[in-house]
């Protein structure tokens, strides 16, 4: 290993990411050519091989995934080391990956632009996947934290840190027929009218498909969509009704096309988590947006109600 170079080690880690010598070529900015022979040097020293062939994909060997999960690692380290030079220098820099679950597309972008304030010089990197590729992300050590709803307890240990209520509702048009009845209305009643679901490996999906299951029912699914945008227009359009969470409202409000229905056994009462693998040690900047989320917790429930002012009935006093 004490052959290996640091550029084979980034050169290695781009053709994992990109699954190809030719994109890693062009987010690095090298010849092909190049990155062809860097591989391959790599290889013989390491021993084994690295990268193989599946479909038009390259994936890495059981051993090619050690060494990617070793360079994160080690560029990570590298990161750290450039933030606190750059602290002992009076300056602040850095770059902050974060990973979110779809609807945590509503709360990320605030917390990071209050962080922001706070630290300015960071670089923030968001991605958003549905709950079943953001475990591959923690798998594979893609970002430095995520925001989940569900803590994930299948194929990967993690720590898991409460910071927000993250509330689910049934959501309905305005003149839908079940806004003139009393409520709360029965979950029986829910099930029968036309029902648009996220797709599989949605969380959000997860936590009320369990609850109709739980009572023997089953909703009658009109449409399944990938994003809670889709299904906002698509209820708002009077194609069905739906369950989100209340932060998927968060821009239009909730007196506007889309009304909060009053229902049995909601609101589902979920909480944020910022996750990370155990086996990995948080970066410094993770770290400290992880501290500075949990003082978040009193401004995003405040938040909530004045969004949805009923939510108050629901929370503890």
């Amino acid at each position: 290993m004490r052959n290996v170079t640091f550029r084979q080690l980034q050169i290695f880690a781009a053709v994992v990411r990109q699954r190809s010598f030719s994109r890693a070529a062009d987010e690095l900015f090298l010849a092909q050519p190049t990155i062809s022979l860097q591989i391959k040097k790599l290889t013989e020293t390491i021993g084994l091989p690295l990268l193989e062939q599946i479909g038009r994909e390259l994936r890495p060997t059981d051993a090619g995934l050690d060494l990617y999960l070793t360079c994160k690692d080690l560029f990570q380290s590298f990161e750290n080391l450039e933030t606190q030079i750059a602290a002992h220098k009076g300056l602040q820099r850095g770059k902050l990956r974060l990973g979110v679950v779809t609807t945590a597309k509503y709360i990320a972008p605030e917390l990071l632009a209050a962080f922001g304030q706070r630290h300015p010089g960071i670089e923030f990197s968001m991605q958003v996947s549905n709950r079943d590729e953001i475990i591959q992300r923690i798998l594979q050590h893609e970002d430095d934290l995520y925001i989940m709803g569900q803590v994930p307890d299948e194929d990967v240990d993690v720590e898991a840190v409460p910071f927000a209520l993250n509330p689910i509702t049934v959501m309905v048009p305005r003149d839908h027929i079940l806004t003139r009845q009393e409520g709360p209305l029965p979950l029986a009643a829910i099930a029968r009218h036309p029902f648009l679901i996220r797709e599989p490996g949605s969380g959000t999906r997860n936590a009320y498909l369990r609850l109709f299951e739980e009572r023997g029912l089953k909703p009658n699914v009109l449409m399944e969509l990938s994003s809670n945008e889709a299904i906002k227009h698509a209820v708002a359009s009077g194609l069905g009704i739906s369950i989100l969470s209340i932060h998927s409202l968060a821009l239009e409000g909730t007196h506007g096309a889309i009304q909060i229905l009053d229902t049995e056994s909601f609101p589902i009462l979920r909480k944020w988590y910022l996750v990370y693998p155990k086996a990995r040690r948080l970066p410094l900047l993770a770290a400290e947006f992880l501290q500075f989320c949990q003082t978040q917790e009193e401004f995003i429930t405040q938040r909530l109600i004045a969004l949805w002012p009923d939510l108050s009935r629901y929370l503890s006093p």
